[in-house]
Formats: structure tokens, sequence, C-alpha cells
């Protein structure tokens, strides 16, 4: 109870007098990821580390860099959903898409095509074709 995780306190008994000691823990609400279905499930870093490390499989991004790069989403998430302590599990894959887009065009290719469910190949080549569009404007 010394890492700062609680606050001892001396208090004493107003009826009787006798002195003793409390220990108080703040205990925080977690983050949580609210599912398509309505679900919440407790925030998971590797669930998100993995999709993330998935996508920049064989990619020529370090892992450092991805270190970085998870942090950087985990972060934004939390800061995105800091008044409710939750997050949608669509604004988490929208917000690693971004990154992914800034970062790496192929894993963001990749990232989409499990994220957003592509039922057909056409889908997947409209995302390609407006994934070139936007990148000749």
């Amino acid at each position: 109870m010394a890492n700062g995780e609680s606050i001892r306190r001396r208090r004493e008994c107003i009826a009787c007098g006798y002195r003793f000691t409390s220990y108080e823990r703040i205990e925080e609400k977690p983050f949580m990821v609210v599912k398509r279905d309505g679900r919440r499930q407790p925030f998971d870093r590797s669930k998100l580390e993995k999709g993330i490390e998935r996508a920049l499989e064989k990619r020529p991004i370090s892992p450092s860099m991805i270190e970085s790069f998870v942090n950087e989403v985990e972060d934004e998430a939390i800061m995105r959903g800091r008044t409710t302590r939750e997050i949608s599990t669509a604004a988490l894959g929208e917000l690693v898409l971004e990154h992914l887009y800034s970062v790496d065009k192929v894993a963001y290719i990749r990232f989409a095509s499990v994220y957003k469910h592509f039922e057909n190949l056409d889908e997947f080549i409209n995302e390609v074709n407006t994934l070139g569009r936007v990148k000749s404007e």
C-alpha cells in the first residue's frame, strides 16, 4: 500500500474515542469498448496491438514505430471517450484507419478489408480506387 495506491488516514470514533487507521483506495471505472451488438467489454490494448501488427505485418515499419503508433491510437481513443469512459468499436476502427492511412496505404487496405467486412471483390476494389483518387488529388 506504500506505492501511492492508497491514502492512509488516522481516525477517531466520536462515540468512544478509539483511534484507528483506515486506508482509502481510488477505484477507477475501467475504459470500455462498446461492441456493435451493444455489449461492453473492458478496453484491451493487446487486441488493438494485435490488429495493428497484423495490418503492418511484413511492411517496412519498425517495432518501435508500431509501439508508438499503438500508443497514439490508445491515447486518442481514451481522450475521445474521456467523459463517458467508453468508445465504440466503430469509432476505434475509424481511428486506427485514420492513423494507418498516414503511415502505410497497404496496411490501411489490409485493416479496412477486415474492419469494413467487405462482402465481395467490388467493395474491395472500390476502397482501393477511393484510396487512389484521394492520393492523386
